[in-house]
Formats: structure tokens, sequence, C-alpha cells
């Protein structure tokens, strides 16, 4: 892991991954409400630089990446949600970048990149759920005093389907994740390998 660890923090790499960063940082600010989602769930791209860091350093890069975006992003704009937000999306991006990137550096070949992001798709989505029933809605609704009850009206007022926690999953989150991390995933197919010719020369 030593030998690991120094072949990441190369001069080289420690300047991609303060340029990954800071533009991972600057994307968190455009984004996206889509129609069947709550207003505080919202879509953006910032996960497109780590994703892309985390293919052409390694996985321990993607996760730098991760973490230094959501400080970049608190530092210049504070939080809006006592930091259960940007807790949330760290442990997302985490789980959508970790798995593709590892998958990628045991082979690169056009195959695991496909597999490595199909399979970070696949957790992240399933994983989202897990996180927002069980620490991030639990934490969110803490903070603001609120119930359950309270967060499904809320996003029934923009998606009628929801109206317990089991729509609220099938109607709302998952089509979200799979929706968000889908996109991000063919952006990364499209413009790895260019930026990789790139990364080398």
């Amino acid at each position: 892991m030593e030998i690991k660890t120094k072949k990441v923090l190369t001069t080289k790499n420690l300047t991609m991954i303060a340029m990954f960063s800071a533009i991972s940082a600057v994307l968190m600010v455009f984004e996206i409400q889509l129609p069947f989602s709550p207003s505080f769930v919202k879509f953006d791209f910032s996960d497109l630089p780590v994703m892309l860091g985390g293919f052409l350093i390694g996985p321990f890069a993607g996760g730098i990446i991760a973490f230094m975006k959501i400080l970049l992003h608190f530092l210049l704009n504070g939080t809006t949600s006592f930091f259960v937000g940007d807790l949330s999306n760290l442990l997302l991006t985490l789980s959508f970048v970790l798995p593709a990137s590892f998958i990628y550096q045991q082979k690169k070949t056009k195959k695991t990149t496909i597999q490595g992001l199909l399979v970070s798709i696949i957790c992240t989505s399933l994983l989202a759920i897990i996180f927002n029933l069980f620490l991030i809605f639990p934490l969110y609704l803490k903070v603001l005093n609120l119930k359950m009850v309270d967060l499904i009206n809320m996003i029934h007022v923009v998606n009628p389907l929801v109206k317990d926690v089991f729509t609220m999953i099938v109607f709302s989150l998952l089509p979200f994740n799979l929706f968000k991390y889908s996109i991000v995933s063919m952006i990364t197919m499209l413009s790895y390998k260019k930026l990789s010719i790139l990364f080398k020369e």
C-alpha cells in the first residue's frame, strides 16, 4: 500500500487531483431540478471529474478528489443542509467512484470500463436507498424537526406517485440515482479515452 500511495502522490498526479477537485467543486454549483425528485435532491455533474480521476490515477486518488470536492464546495459556498447533504454526497460519490475505478485498474480495457461503470451504477443506486433510509433522512428530519410522513408529503407535491416509503423508493430515489449515475457513466465513456491520451502525454 505504501508503494502504491507513493506512486499516486507524484507531482503530476497531485496536480491532476487538485485540478479535478476544483472542477468538481465548481460543477456542484450547477444543479438541475428533476421533475420526479424533491427540491432538496438535485442533479449535477460533479461526480464526472471524480470518476475520471479515479480511472486515470486510481481509486485512492478518486477518494481524495471526492473528499476535496466536498471540502472546496463547503469553503466556497458553505452548507445549506447542516452538513447532511454534504455527507450524503460524499458517501454516494465514494460508492460510485471506488468500484468502477478499482475494477478498471485491474485490467484497463473497454470491457472492464463498461463492467466497472455498470457495477458502480447498480451499487450506488442500491446503497443510496440504504444510506437515505437509515442515515441521511433520519439526520435530515432530526435537524429540521420533521417526521417521515412530512418528508413523503414534500416529495408527493412534486411526484404524486410517492405516497409512502415504498413508493418513494420505487418512483423517486431509485429512478433519480439510476438516471444520474447512468448519465455520468456515459459521459465518462465518451471522454475518458481522449483524456487518457492527454494525461499520458
